[in-house]
C-alpha cells in the first residue's frame, strides 16, 4: 500500500465536512460537530515540508515510518540501503498535493515511487532532484524538487481517523475520532455521524488516561493495541501543546500486521501568533515555493492572494474582502486579487500594498474598500495619496471609506488634487470600478 504524508497549512479534512461552500481564502474552518464551525483568521500560513513535520512528530514520540532525507542521488541510494526495509517509498518533497500523479520535466512520471529494490532509488532520485514536478496544485511550470524523502513502506491492516482541534465553543482543545479512517472524513460525518466521537480536553488537566483509552476503544483498537493507541493519542496531544498547534489531524492512524499503531498521514496547523516562542518551528518555513507576491505581502503583515481578474481589491478584513470580490463579480467585473490590510495599519503598509497591486500587469483598476473600526481612515487616506504620487498611479482608483475619522480621510483625499473616484457604499464602489474599466 502506498503510504502518503501530507503535512501542511491547508484547511483540515474534517473542516471540509461541515463547511463546504463556506471556505474563504484567508480563513481556516475547524471541525466542531455535525453542523457547527468556528473560523480562525491567521496572519499568514506556515509551510513545512513533509519530512520537517514528520521530524516534529518523532521528537514527541509519535510513531511514524523510518525515513531519511537526501538532496542528491548518491545520498538517496545510501539512505535506501540503510533502511534495510522490505519495501521503500521515495517521495519528492514539495508543498503541493497530488505528487503521486505528477510529471517531471525529466520525463519521469509520479513524484511518489514504491520499490523493493534499493538499487533503483538512486536512479529514480536522479530523475527527481533538480527537475520540476507538475501536479494539479502547482503552477503550470511546476516546482523544482530540491530534496527527496526515502522512507520505509508499511502495510496497513486497519485505518482510523483522529484529530485534536481548538474548539471555541468548549474554550479549548477537543479530540475527534472515527473508526472509519483513510477516507474523506466529510463522507463519514454525512453518512454515518454516529461513527464520529468527541472528547473535550480540560486545558489544565490535559488528556486523561480514561479519555485516551475511551477514544482508542471508539476507534476500534483492541487488546494491547488499545493501550498503544491511547499512548499515541497522549503523545499527539503533547505535540499539539509543544508546537502551539491549532490542529493536529491524523488520517489514517492505522495498525500494521506486526501489531504497531502508526501515524501514516497527518496535517499540522500552527498558531501564527505563537511565532515569537516557536522560532525553531517557524525558521523551517519553506517560502521558496510560495508566490513571490504573497511572500512580499507577508513581510508587511498583508494577506495577498492573486486571482485572475483585472480589478484590484484593497480592503481590511477577510469578510469584507470576500464581499468586495462577490459584488465586483455581481456587477460584471473580475477581482484581480484578495488583499487584506488587517487592523493596526500604518501608512507604510498602505504604500507597500499599492506597490504590490500596481506591479500586477493584469490590474486595470483599483478598488479600496475600508471600514474603519480599529483602522483609522485618515491613515489610509494619507497612505493612498503618498502611493498615488510616488508610484505615479496610471489606473483608475475608486475609494470607499467608512468609520473612524472618515471625515478627515475624505478631506485629505478631496484636497489631494488626485483623480480619485469617491464611492458612497460598496455597491456604488463596485459599479464605478467596473465602469472605469469599460471606459478605457
Amino acid at each position: 500500500m502506498v503510504l502518503l504524508f501530507r503535512f501542511n497549512m491547508a484547511a483540515s479534512m474534517a473542516s471540509q465536512a461541515v463547511t463546504r461552500g463556506l471556505r474563504g481564502a484567508s480563513a481556516k474552518y475547524l471541525f466542531l460537530d455535525k453542523l457547527k464551525c468556528a473560523r480562525l483568521s491567521s496572519r499568514r500560513w506556515l509551510n513545512l515540508q513533509e519530512y520537517q513535520s514528520k521530524k516534529l512528530m518523532q521528537e514527541s514520540g509519535v510513531t511514524v515510518q523510518r525515513f531519511y532525507v537526501a538532496d542528491n542521488a548518491p545520498d538517496a541510494l545510501q539512505a535506501a540501503k540503510r533502511l534495510n526495509a522490505k519495501e521503500i517509498v521515495l517521495k519528492a518533497q514539495i508543498l503541493a498535493g497530488g505528487r503521486g500523479k505528477g510529471v517531471f520535466n525529466s520525463g519521469l512520471k509520479g513524484g511518489v515511487h514504491l520499490t523493493k529494490d534499493p538499487s533503483v532509488v538512486g536512479e529514480l532520485a536522479n530523475k527527481m532532484l533538480g527537475y520540476s514536478l507538475t501536479t494539479k496544485q502547482t503552477p503550470k511550470e511546476g516546482v523544482k524538487v530540491k530534496t527527496v524523502m526515502v522512507a520505509e513502506a508499511l502495510d496497513i491492516t486497519r485505518e482510523t481517523y483522529f484529530a485534536i482541534l481548538m474548539d471555541r465553543a468548549c474554550n479549548g482543545p477537543v479530540m475527534v475520532g472515527s473508526p472509519q479512517g483513510g477516507m474523506d472524513i466529510e463522507e463519514v460525518a454525512d453518512k454515518t455521524p454516529e461513527l464520529i466521537f468527541k472528547e473535550v480536553i480540560d486545558i489544565f488537566e490535559g488528556v486523561r488516561d480514561d479519555q485516551a483509552l475511551r477514544m482508542a476503544a471508539n476507534l476500534g483498537f483492541k487488546g494491547p493495541l488499545e493501550r498503544q493507541a491511547a499512548d499515541q493519542i497522549k503523545r499527539l496531544y503533547d505535540l499539539f501543546l509543544k508546537v502551539d498547534a491549532t490542529q493536529v489531524e491524523v488520517n489514517p492512524l492505522g495498525e500494521t500486521p506486526e501489531g504497531q499503531v502508526v501515524c501514516f498521514d497527518a496535517k499540522i496547523n500552527f498558531d501564527d501568533n505563537a511565532e515569537f516562542r516557536q522560532k525553531a518551528v517557524f525558521a523551517m518555513d519553506d517560502m521558496s515555493e510560495s508566490d513571490p507576491t504573497e511572500t512580499e505581502a507577508a513581510k508587511w503583515d498583508l494577506k495577498y492572494i492573486g486571482l485572475d481578474g483585472n480589478i484590484a481589491c484593497f480592503v481590511n478584513g477577510a469578510g469584507l474582502a470576500m464581499a468586495t470580490c462577490d459584488i465586483i463579480d455581481l456587477h460584471g467585473g473580475k477581482p484581480a486579487n484578495f488583499l487584506d490590510l488587517g487592523g493596526g495599519v500604518k501608512e507604510k503598509q498602505v504604500y507597500e500594498a499599492f506597490k504590490l497591486l500596481t506591479a500586477d500587469p493584469k490590474v486595470e483598476a483599483i478598488l479600496v474598500n475600508i471600514f474603519g473600526g480599529i483602522v483609522n481612515c485618515a491613515i489610509i487616506a494619507n497612505g493612498i495619496t503618498k502611493a498615488c504620487r510616488e508610484l505615479e498611479l496610471k489606473v483608475p482608483l475608486v475609494v470607499r471609506l467608512e468609520g473612524t475619522n472618515v471625515q478627515e480621510a475624505k478631506r485629505i483625499l478631496s484636497e489631494s488634487g488626485l483623480p480619485i473616484v469617491a464611492a458612497n457604499d460598496l455597491d456604488d464602489a463596485a459599479k464605478k470600478a467596473v465602469a472605469a474599466i469599460a471606459k478605457k
